[in-house]
């Protein structure tokens, strides 16, 4: 009988990664581990790793409270009648069986199961343990490295790896198939209804002259401030997922009879945008639309309160087959056949820059973001971002995460109303700060952010509570400068939060990369100014 890893091998592991500054030593050093893993531990190891123990989409979570975890360890103790120690295999397992904890009397078996697996755990193992709980684990390996890693150790090209990701959403199940099942089998993965795909998303150029540029003629769309959705149709059953796979269907039955009734097609998936609209159809922001969205009670009251409107603007499959493949003209003319006009996101086709600006400002003037321009030869890549679609806003904007806030001052010392931003470092997958902002929220917002935030509370200090990483904010900005104040070397000029992104979770917000570049793109129309050295 083969002896299950012990969890310490994998701790001293994430130990060797953390003090590797290459990512090309980490990678390396990661493919090795995983080379050496028996077939069953490969997909509870990259799990643990990634520090997200539940694919995107599955509903699961481990909902343990930093207060749960905290009591816990101030009152476990270390020695329990069972001293065998923590295997990969085992913590997997009983971190599955405590999400599984659910109902009445369900707080205290949460406490007693966690206090005996902390128990079993050494220092070091109860630190990482407590971390994957309250959702703090940083590790320096970003998502990209794991992708990279798998792909080495399994010998298969890293397309072919993060094609397989963005197909199956799960990062263990992608390692596991690599490396037991293997290339061909990977490339096998279909396409099918009712299996939500992570989305293909959008980099960002600075304007409409670059994307043209980059793209030549192009297709250019109304970009739009609506719920990225994906809908699955087969006959009469209809299903719609968020950006994230988490299924929505109940909180817009308006879409499913929309969809059921006019696009024309038997077996399909659809990507879109659903938007919220006024009586005059004119968009509503954001955020009103997001009481809507996910809402699971008195679903019917909110189909007047909050009316939207779907905007289909690409289709990965249909009638038995995928045509991700196909490249994008092609996939928008069959997108065109099977809906009506006034489903479909208004575009253009052209390379023309005074046509491109006359159609952003269309956009802009409808309450829309600006436009993204699309590669007519592109494929749809499934959860990867890349040059074949460019987003162009009119606003200079970021999606940020909150890491800390303060307690506000004057009419606002109830609420934690100055917010630490940060970009994610997309090579370690820590979070920089950029800047403070206390700009841009309602009274009744103030009040909703220190709420969520006081939940998500790791520590405070004086007036500044740190929290988890996971809120991510859009944030308008005048300008990026350089900064000594920053770990991130960079500051936000005229900050303000324009919106709260519900719909994005931390590993989507911008990139210290984004960020750089953005910096670096100012001086295309500004003088650099040389200073002398003495």
């Amino acid at each position: 009988m083969e002896t299950e890893t012990h969890f310490i091998r994998l701790m001293n592991i994430l130990k060797e990664l953390e003090s590797i500054s290459s990512r090309k030593e980490k990678t390396l050093k990661l493919s090795v581990f995983l080379k050496e893993l028996p077939k069953d531990e490969i997909l509870p190891s990259v799990m643990l790793i990634s520090g997200h123990i539940f694919p995107d989409g599955s509903g699961q979570i481990l909902n343990v409270s930093s207060k749960t975890v905290g009591k816990v360890l101030s009152t476990c103790k270390q020695g329990t009648l069972d001293s065998s120690p923590l295997t990969i295999k085992g913590l997997y397992r009983q971190l599955l069986d405590l999400a599984s904890l659910n109902g009445k009397g369900s707080k205290a078996r949460k406490e007693a199961a966690l206090s005996s697996l902390l128990s079993r755990a050494s220092d070091v193992e109860t630190e990482y343990i407590s971390k994957i709980l309250q959702g703090e684990l940083r590790i320096g390996l970003a998502e990209g490295l794991i992708l990279e890693a798998i792909s080495k150790a399994s010998n298969i090209d890293l397309n072919t790896t993060k094609t397989t990701y963005g197909l199956t959403g799960n990062l263990g199940e992608t390692a596991r198939m690599a490396l037991v099942e293997g290339g061909e089998k990977m490339k096998n993965i279909c396409l099918k209804p009712f299996s939500p795909v992570r989305p293909m998303l959008a980099d960002a150029a600075p304007d409409l002259e670059e994307a043209i540029r980059i793209h030549g003629r192009t297709s250019l769309e109304h970009k739009l401030d609506g719920v990225r959705v994906q809908i699955h149709k087969e006959c009469d059953r209809v299903e719609i997922y968020s950006r994230s796979l988490s299924k929505i269907t109940q909180s817009l039955p308006d879409i499913v009879n929309l969809v059921r009734s006019e696009v024309m097609a038997e077996k399909i998936i659809l990507d879109g945008e659903v938007v919220g609209v006024d009586s005059d159809g004119r968009p509503i922001p954001f955020q009103d639309l997001m009481r809507r969205v996910g809402r699971m009670a008195n679903v019917q009251e909110s189909l007047s309160e909050i009316p939207v409107r779907l905007f289909l603007f690409d289709i990965l499959y249909l009638d038995g087959r995928s045509v991700t493949s196909s490249p994008y003209e092609v996939r928008r003319q069959q997108l065109e056949y099977i809906s009506p006009k006034g489903m479909l996101t208004p575009r253009i086709v052209t390379d023309n820059i005074a046509q491109a600006e006359m159609f952003f400002e269309d956009s802009i003037k409808g309450g829309h973001e600006g436009l993204v321009s699309k590669n007519l030869n592109g494929v749809y890549m499934p959860g990867q971002r890349g040059k074949e679609w460019l987003k162009i806003k009119r606003a200079d904007t970021l999606d940020l995460v909150i890491v800390a806030a303060d307690w506000g001052s004057g009419r606002r010392f109830r609420w934690l109303s100055n917010y630490h931003l940060a970009v994610r470092d997309s090579h370690t997958e820590r979070f920089l700060e950029v800047g403070k902002t206390f700009k841009g929220l309602t009274d009744e917002e103030f009040e909703y952010m220190t709420v969520r935030l006081l939940n998500l509370k790791v520590s405070e200090k004086d007036s500044t509570v740190k929290v988890r990483p996971e809120i991510v904010v859009e944030v308008a900005y005048d300008e990026v400068q350089k900064s000594p104040h920053y770990n991130s070397g960079y500051a936000l000029r005229f900050a303000r939060i324009k919106k709260i992104r519900e719909d994005k979770s931390p590993r989507e917000a911008d990139t210290l990369d984004r960020l750089k570049e953005i910096y670096e793109a100012k001086f295309k129309r500004k003088a650099r100014l040389t200073l002398n050295q003495h």
